[in-house]
C-alpha cells in the first residue's frame, strides 16, 4: 500500500494500475475520451492530464502511481488545457449534433458542456469521407471520429479481429479498414465491441427500427417478438433504474402497447438449445468424435472460428442459437392458417448483440427456404423505439410473456453471462435437481468473469474437461492451444463479448465495472427466483417434441447445412467432418 497527495488530500492506493484510477477512487471524476477500462491505456486525448508539485504535466491514464506522488487535477493551466483540447476536437468533428443518433448521449458532447466550451473558433477543414453501412451490424462514420483509438484497441487487443486500424499521418489520419476497404470486406465478426467503446457516433448500430415500425403499422401483418435474457437486466439502465434490475414485465407490456401482437421469451428456446446441445455433446463424448464440442450460441464466435480457425470449425455444435431455434419454431407455428388469420408474419428478435443482425441473414438460419428471423433489434434500438412511442416505462402495468412460448427455466436465464450455457448443460446432465446439486455445479468453476476458466467435472465416472471463454482474443489463445496439443478439452463455451451477452455490442453504451457487476448479479438473481432450474424439467418445452417439433427436430433446431453448402460452399466445406 502507498499513498498520494491529490489536491492537498492524502489518498491511499494498493494495486491500481494507473494514477487515473486512484484519482477516480478518491471521488474525482477526471475527464477522459480515449480511456476505457477494458482496453489498454493509450493516452492520446490528454484530457486526463494532471500536474505534479513541480509543474510537470502527464496523462494520468498512462502513469503508474508511486508512493508519495503529489498531483493536482484542476489548476487554471489544466482547465484551460482541457477546454482547448475539446474545442480542437470539435473543430475537426462533424457537428450535426441535433440529428446525431447519440445526441444527448454523446461523451464528447457531455465533455463540451462540462468544460464550458460554447463556441468553436476554428473552421472544419477535414475531408468528408463516405459513410460505410455495408455491415448488417454496424455503421462506420469517419466524419464523427475523434481518433481516440478505442475501437482499434478493442478490435485488436480484446477481440484479435484487427478489422480496423489507423491509417495515414497528421491531419490526414484516419481509422479505417486496411486499403480503405468497407467493413463487409474485412474479417469483422459484427460483435460491436468497437461501438461500445466509441465516445461519439463514429461507430453506431445499423438500425432496423424503421422497418419494424412499418410492420407494426401494417394491419395485414402479425408482428411477433422474442426477448433474450440479457436484455431484461440492461434496458433499465437507460430509464434510471438500478443496474441489473429485471424489467421484463414492463418491456413486455410496452411492446404490446406499441403494436406487437405476441411477445415471447427466448428463455423458452434456450431450454431447447440446452436439450439439443447436451444430446449432441453426449453423442460426441461417448463416441470420442469431433471432440471437443464448441458451443454455437454466439454468432460472432462462430464467424471468428470459420474465418480465423477454419480447420477447427467442424467442432462447432450443429445446434442453432436460441434465437435461431425460436425463429424457426415461430415461423412453423404461424404457418397454420388458424394461427395467422391470413396475415403475413414478421418475426423480431430483441437481442443484446449486434452480431445477431448478421446471424439472421446466414443461409444456415433458414428453414424450408424462409429466413427464420426477419429483423434483430438491439437493446439500444428498443430503448429508442420506446422513447419514440411516448409510453412512460415506469408507469405501465407489468405483463407476462405470451403463451405458449413464454416459460423458461433458470438454466435458460443464465445464458446471458459467460459460463451460462455450460452451467445449463451441466444441470441437464445431472440426475439430481435439488438445491445442493445446483449449488455444486455453480461452484465447480463455471461462474465468474475471468476471460478463460478451466475446470473439470465428473459425469458417470468420466472426467469431463471444460473451458469457458469470453472475448475473442482469449478464444484465439485457446484455439491455438487446442491445435498445438498444449490443451485438451471436451467442451468449450465461447462468447465473443467479455463476460458474455450482458456486455454485448447492442447493449446500452458507456458500461463500466459497476454496470457489469449489476447485470451479472441480476441474471443470477432471476435464476435464483425461478422454481425450475433444469431445462429438461420445462414441460412446455419438452412437450413440444411430441407436438410441433415431431419429425422436424433436425429441420427446426439445427443449422441448415444444405442451404449453407449451396450459398457458402467454402465455409460449408470446413464442416466436412460433421457430415462424415
Amino acid at each position: 500500500m502507498g499513498h498520494m497527495i491529490i489536491n492537498g488530500n492524502r489518498v491511499e492506493f494498493t494495486d491500481e494500475k494507473n494514477v487515473l484510477t486512484v484519482i477516480r477512487n478518491a471521488g474525482i471524476d477526471i475527464p477522459t475520451l480515449c480511456y476505457h477500462p477494458d482496453v489498454a491505456a493509450y493516452g492520446s486525448c490528454r484530457l486526463c492530464t494532471v500536474e505534479d508539485d513541480r509543474g510537470k504535466t502527464f496523462a494520468s491514464c498512462a502513469e503508474v502511481p508511486k508512493d508519495g506522488m503529489v498531483v493536482y487535477t484542476n489548476t487554471e493551466r489544466l482547465m484551460h488545457y482541457r477546454q482547448m483540447i475539446i474545442e480542437l476536437l470539435l473543430a475537426s468533428h462533424d457537428r450535426d449534433c441535433t440529428t446525431c443518433s447519440v445526441n444527448v448521449d454523446c461523451h464528447l458532447q457531455d465533455l463540451a458542456h462540462r468544460m464550458g466550451v460554447t463556441d468553436v473558433r476554428f473552421k472544419n477543414t477535414k475531408e468528408i469521407h463516405p459513410i460505410d453501412a455495408t455491415s448488417p451490424s454496424i455503421i462506420r462514420d469517419p466524419n464523427k471520429c475523434i481518433l481516440c483509438g478505442n475501437c482499434v484497441r478493442a478490435c485488436d487487443t480484446v477481440q484479435s479481429v484487427n478489422a480496423i486500424e489507423f491509417a495515414y499521418r497528421g491531419t490526414d489520419a484516419l481509422v479505417t479498414p486496411a486499403f480503405n476497404r468497407t467493413v463487409s470486406e474485412t474479417d469483422c465478426v459484427g460483435c460491436g465491441q468497437c461501438r461500445i467503446v466509441c465516445p461519439t457516433a463514429a461507430i453506431k448500430i445499423n438500425t432496423n427500427t424503421d422497418e419494424v415500425w412499418q410492420a407494426l403499422l401494417d394491419p395485414g401483418t402479425i408482428v411477433v417478438a422474442q426477448i433474450a435474457p440479457a436484455v431484461r437486466v440492461s434496458l433499465g439502465d437507460k430509464f434510471g433504474l438500478p443496474k441489473g434490475y429485471n424489467v421484463m414485465g414492463s418491456l413486455v407490456s410496452i411492446l404490446h402497447k406499441i403494436g406487437f401482437d405476441e411477445v415471447y421469451d427466448t428463455n423458452y428456446s434456450a431450454d431447447l438449445t440446452t436439450l439439443e446441445e447436451s444430446a449432441e455433446f453426449l453423442e460426441r463424448f461417448t463416441q470420442n468424435k469431433n471432440m471437443p464440442l464448441f458451443t454455437s450460441c454466439c454468432p460472432a464466435w462462430v464467424k471468428f472460428c470459420e474465418t480465423r480457425h477454419p480447420d477447427l470449425a467442424h467442432h462447432i455444435s450443429t445446434c442453432r442459437s436460441p434465437m435461431g431455434m425460436f425463429g424457426a419454431i415461430i415461423q412453423d407455428y404461424f404457418r397454420d392458417p388458424e394461427k395467422n388469420n391470413g396475415k403475413k408474419l414478421v418475426s423480431i428478435a430483441i437481442m443484446p448483440c449486434t452480431a445477431k443482425k448478421g446471424e439472421c441473414l446466414r443461409p444456415d438460419n433458414t428453414t424450408y427456404g424462409v429466413q427464420d428471423v426477419d429483423y434483430v433489434l438491439t437493446t439500444e434500438e428498443v430503448y429508442q423505439m420506446i422513447r419514440k412511442s411516448g409510453y412512460e416505462f415506469d408507469k405501465v402495468e407489468i405483463e407476462s410473456p405470451d403463451v405458449p412460448f413464454g416459460i423458461g427455466t433458470g438454466g435458460a436465464q443464465i445464458f446471458g453471462v459467460t459460463g451460462g450455457v455450460t452451467e445449463a448443460v451441466l444441470r441437464r446432465l445431472s440426475d439430481d435437481h435439488h438445491r445442493d446439486a445446483m449449488k455444486a455445479i455453480a461452484e465447480s468453476g463455471v461462474r465468474g468473469d475471468d476471460g478463460i476458466k478451466e475446470f473439470s467435472v465428473d459425469y458417470q465416472g468420466h472426467n469431463v474437461r471444460i473451458c469457458v471463454v469470453s472475448g475473442l482474443a482469449n478464444a484465439n489463445k485457446v484455439m491455438n492451444d487446442i491445435r498445438s496439443g498444449a490443451k485438451e478439452y471436451d467442451l468449450v463455451e465461447v462468447m465473443a463479448c467479455r463476460r458474455g451477452c450482458i456486455m454485448g455490442g447492442g447493449q446500452t453504451s458507456r458500461s463500466g465495472p459497476r454496470t457489469r457487476i449489476g447485470r451479472m448479479a441480476g441474471i443470477y438473481e432471476i435464476d435464483a427466483q425461478l422454481p425450475i432450474k433444469k431445462s429438461d424439467e420445462n414441460l412446455t418445452a419438452t412437450l413440444l417434441y411430441d407436438g410441433l417439433l415431431k419429425g422436424k427436430e433436425h429441420d427446426l433446431l439445427h443449422r441448415n447445412f444444405d442451404a449453407m453448402k449451396e450459398a457458402l460452399p467454402d465455409i460449408a466445406a470446413e464442416y466436412t467432418n460433421i457430415f462424415e
